[in-house]
């Protein structure tokens, strides 16, 4: 299972981890197909660490998952920060879930069983090499120059209702 995104600098592809983290994919796949990512700002830029983003607001502060409320972590011993490109679901403590996600650039074990992984970037390293050169605003690592994910393509979605 996977999805690319489709951002203003180039395209991102992401396999899921479905078996591993359920919930958490059920929500970023259904996200994904009513367009909710569409349009949305990468609103957190930290070069060296990762690349937000998720927040229909642009603000940080933000969106929601398909159940209108946070859900639980899911976190699995074999999902670590341990490379460029993990992707995880971004919170404000635990258990808190909803919309927001990163894409890590360089190997992050403190965010391990802290921050739910639930992908990894398969193709598009170019795409998020780009990103991680985008001048930002050093107070609050909000780029300069707003770049978003245009739209979200979804490769064999197994939790697709016929």
């Amino acid at each position: 299972m996977s999805v690319t995104l489709h951002t203003d600098v180039g395209d991102m592809k992401i396999e899921l981890h479905c078996e591993l983290c359920p919930k958490t994919c059920e929500n970023f796949l259904a996200l994904c197909a009513s367009d909710f990512y569409n349009g949305c700002i990468f609103h957190r830029n930290m070069k060296g660490f990762m690349v937000q983003t998720g927040d229909p607001t642009g603000t940080g502060k933000g969106g929601t998952s398909i159940w209108s409320k946070k859900f639980p972590d899911e976190f699995k011993e074999e999902l670590r920060h341990s490379v460029r490109g993990v992707v995880s679901m971004a919170n404000n403590g635990p258990n808190t879930n909803g919309s927001q996600f990163f894409i890590t650039y360089t190997v992050q074990p403190h965010l391990d069983l802290k921050y739910t992984v639930f992908g990894r970037l398969i193709d598009g390293f170019d795409a998020l090499e780009e990103l991680e050169k985008i001048p930002v605003n050093p107070k609050n690592s909000k780029p300069i120059n707003e770049t978003r994910i245009n739209s979200v393509t979804i490769h064999a979605n197994p939790l697709a209702y016929d």
